[in-house]
């Protein structure tokens, strides 16, 4: 067995391993730090496999795969799948732990953290998994789950996706290849996820729908978003119960209840850090466009917010206007700006008084002085949050690194 690794990440490695456990003779090459051009010009003929990470567009070759499309062809249980450009990760979440309430087999695997292929050898047939897909990893998919979710869709990757096209032609493989017998819940709010969801024969499920008052209570994560999540998992799990969501909510509501209850949170979503001087710290490292800024800081109705935002655009520094829309919301009384876009907000509106620091520690003294001066005159909630609406590579490894530090730099804050 001969195989091709195009980039060693998590799944990279996860891969190796694998194969390596189910082929004593594996021959298995691994391809890093290369442009697309020059690796679609090498010769791939003599590999069984070429599997291509997240982040390496499809080469279109005969031997070509992914660790998503190797997994949904051996899997021999039910997948959950799950897309969205925000809020995946959650919905995935609330699913896996609904299942776990009533006591299912499941597993969550994908975007979110684990490499799918470390859990194909658990599975057995009673078995189901949640699996969090990314338009990267559906970008060439050609089968579909049996139970599909697709959230709120707005223009994301776009230094990866050629057009917000393309990028909404990958989601649309969650569903492309259903069949009758399948399930398709959707959003019904957003046109793009209504649209893709009427091209699947599937049954069809929108939301979010009415559920008991007792239900919304168990979510302990803020914000209408969170509840939406909450109501797409119940109607996934329903689904594989082969349920309705009312049927499913009458039969079990104790157990939707303590599942949506045991969910906490996922690390650098909205994750509440400390409270100090009346001022609630929250992370949102994740928010990596203005969509999910808007949505952290309307989760906190009525309070006073000053946002930490910036970071490496990834539009070209198209959606910087829209980010100044947000930035100016009624509820945000203060801004500090940092990293790339940060500079760039700043001296596009330099007559708004938006504050720019040259670190994130810089950032975080700010905040919290400009934080702790609006909770002496007023009995509003005070916040600060981070949520920089941009990526994190122009001063950090990736997301967890900026949300980790800022984690570090709140908790290291001294009573005054």
């Amino acid at each position: 067995m001969k195989i091709a690794l195009l980039g060693y990440g998590k799944e990279g490695q996860s891969t190796e391993q694998y194969f390596k456990k189910h082929h004593q003779n594996l021959i298995c090459d691994v391809f890093e730090n290369f442009t697309y051009d020059e690796i679609k010009k090498k010769d791939f003929s003599s590999y069984d496999l070429v599997f291509r990470s997240p982040s390496v567009p499809p080469l279109h070759l005969p031997n070509e795969t992914s660790i998503t499309k190797y997994f949904f062809s051996h899997c021999p249980c039910p997948i959950i799948g799950v897309t969205a450009t925000k809020g995946k990760g959650t919905t995935c979440s609330f699913a896996k732990s609904i299942l776990d309430a009533l006591g299912e087999d499941a597993y969550l695997v994908g975007n979110i953290g684990t490499p799918a292929i470390d859990i194909l050898d658990k599975l057995k047939p009673t078995s189901v998994v949640v699996y969090e897909l990314s338009s990267f990893q559906l970008w060439d998919l050609n089968q579909s789950p049996h139970i599909a979710i697709i959230g709120h869709l707005e223009p994301d990757h776009l230094n990866v996706h050629r057009s917000y096209k393309e990028y909404l032609t990958a989601k649309s493989n969650i569903c492309s290849h259903q069949t009758p017998d399948d399930y398709c819940i959707y959003y019904k709010d957003n046109s793009h996820a209504v649209e893709i969801a009427q091209t699947s024969p599937a049954h069809s499920i929108p939301f979010p729908f009415e559920v008991p008052k007792t239900i919304l209570k168990s979510i302990i994560l803020p914000g209408t978003h969170n509840q939406n999540n909450a109501i797409a998992a119940i109607a996934a799990v329903a689904s594989y119960k082969n349920l309705t969501p009312s049927e499913f909510i009458q039969q079990f509501v104790d157990d939707i209840a303590h599942g949506l209850r045991s969910f906490k949170g996922l690390p650098h979503r909205l994750e509440f850090i400390r409270e100090l001087n009346h001022v609630k710290y929250y992370d949102d490292s994740f928010s990596t466009n203005p969509a999910s800024t808007r949505v952290a800081i309307e989760a906190f109705p009525d309070s006073q917010i000053v946002v930490i935002a910036g970071g490496r655009d990834k539009t070209n520094n198209e959606d910087l206007a829209e980010i100044f829309q947000i930035l100016t919301l009624p509820d945000v009384k203060r801004v500090v700006l940092i990293g790339e876009s940060g500079h760039e907000i700043a001296h596009r509106y330099p007559h708004h008084t938006f504050r720019e620091a040259s670190s994130l520690s810089a950032a975080v003294i700010a905040a919290r002085l400009e934080a702790e001066a609006l909770s002496k005159h007023s009995t509003s909630p005070t916040i600060v949050l981070l949520s920089p609406s941009a990526a994190s590579f122009d001063m950090f490894k990736n997301v967890y690194d900026r949300g980790e530090q800022y984690q570090k730099l709140i908790n290291n804050l001294s009573q005054q």
